[in-house]
């Protein structure tokens, strides 16, 4: 059984790329994330892209444990925030980590903002680095818009301002095996797949 660390304490991320890899009949693979893990130093999220973040986060943690690692950086581009939050949208309100402060500073921003120009885009940015040397990143994009009030109490972040394209639920009122199938991380989690069965068949 080979480890790999999904470089997150976000126990809704770690369960949804679980869920991924059973939903694809992964085995050999036993996915864990930080709290599974003795701490070490969280590097500072200083990329100017998704991207950058993420390889920073998965080359910190496969040096600091040994292990495969993935990590991911995510957020959401509204278009009349000029693609604002994006990579701050964890931490937009001054705080990291603060979903009702950074959700209610977005609404507050598009207050004015007529409906058709209200679109957005999740994003998703996944890289994986393993000890061989082995790295890269997958990017995904989930296009929508942002409501006025949120709605529904699945996910995170900013799922209950979201509604994809062609819904008429947020991204907080999907079930997870609806959302796992369209959204950001789901489609880019897909995109890992294949690196995930090499590493899964050296075990």
């Amino acid at each position: 059984m080979t480890r790999v660390l999904l470089a997150t304490r976000n126990a809704k991320k770690l369960t949804e790329l679980r869920r991924i890899v059973a939903a694809e009949s992964i085995t050999g693979l036993e996915v864990v994330g930080l709290a599974d893990l003795p701490p070490f130093p969280d590097a500072p999220e200083t990329g100017a892209t998704f991207e950058e973040n993420a390889l920073a986060k998965a080359r910190d943690a496969v040096r600091e444990t040994g292990l495969p690692v993935i990590a991911d950086d995510s957020g959401i581009a509204v278009d009349a925030l000029n693609g604002m939050p994006g990579v701050l949208s964890a931490r937009w309100s001054g705080r990291h980590g603060a979903d009702d402060a950074n959700l209610e500073l977005v609404l507050a921003q598009l207050n004015d903002v007529p409906e058709e120009r209200r679109g957005a885009a999740f994003v998703c940015a996944i890289a994986y680095s393993f000890p061989d040397g082995d790295e890269g990143t997958l990017r995904a994009e989930w296009r929508g818009s942002v409501i006025r009030e949120r709605r529904g109490t699945g996910g995170f972040g900013y799922d209950p301002i979201f509604v994809p394209e062609g819904e008429t639920r947020t991204s907080a009122e999907l079930s997870a095996e609806e959302k796992d199938a369209v959204s950001h991380r789901g489609q880019a989690l897909r995109l890992l797949v294949p690196h995930l069965k090499a590493l899964a068949q050296q075990a």
